[in-house]
């Protein structure tokens, strides 16, 4: 499966953004609410990074409460690694596994166009191998 069809599967590309100069707390006030486990930092369509649940309790972890003042541009991951709408999950799988993330922007060339989960492309790998595992039992039994 490709990235572009787990994009279709969500039912549309809009990705949570916040500003660089936003504060922790308010990141970690809009992940909540939102329920999501990252949100990409961006002024426009390109992504100068993401922050995740995970860098902020890190980060809680090892200052305490104090870091919540920070802005989202002094935690956040700048070094993105991205996909492209015609990656597959296997591609995209291996790059989640080796980087150790769980978020991931898609884009068309300089413009972010979606942003996709571990959990996303996880149903997605299930849904194929699914379809596999039938299609396989349909040519043994002859249908």
């Amino acid at each position: 499966m490709l990235v572009r069809q787990i994009l279709g599967m969500k039912g549309g590309t809009d990705v949570v953004t916040i500003s660089p100069n936003a504060s922790v707390a308010d990141a970690a006030r809009m992940l909540s609410e939102k329920k999501i486990g990252a949100v990409v930092v961006s002024d426009n369509d390109k992504p100068d990074g993401i922050l995740s649940e995970r860098d902020i309790v890190r980060e809680l972890g090892r200052r305490g409460e104090g870091c919540l003042k920070d802005n989202v541009s002094d935690l956040m991951t700048s070094n993105l690694i991205s996909c492209v709408p015609d990656d597959t999950t296997d591609q995209v799988l291996t790059k989640m596994t080796d980087g150790r993330f769980r978020h991931m922007p898609v884009m068309e060339g300089d413009k972010m166009i979606g942003l996709i989960s571990i959990g996303d492309v996880v149903k997605a790998r299930l849904s194929e191998l699914s379809m596999e595992k039938d299609a396989l039992e349909g040519m043994i039994k002859g249908f």
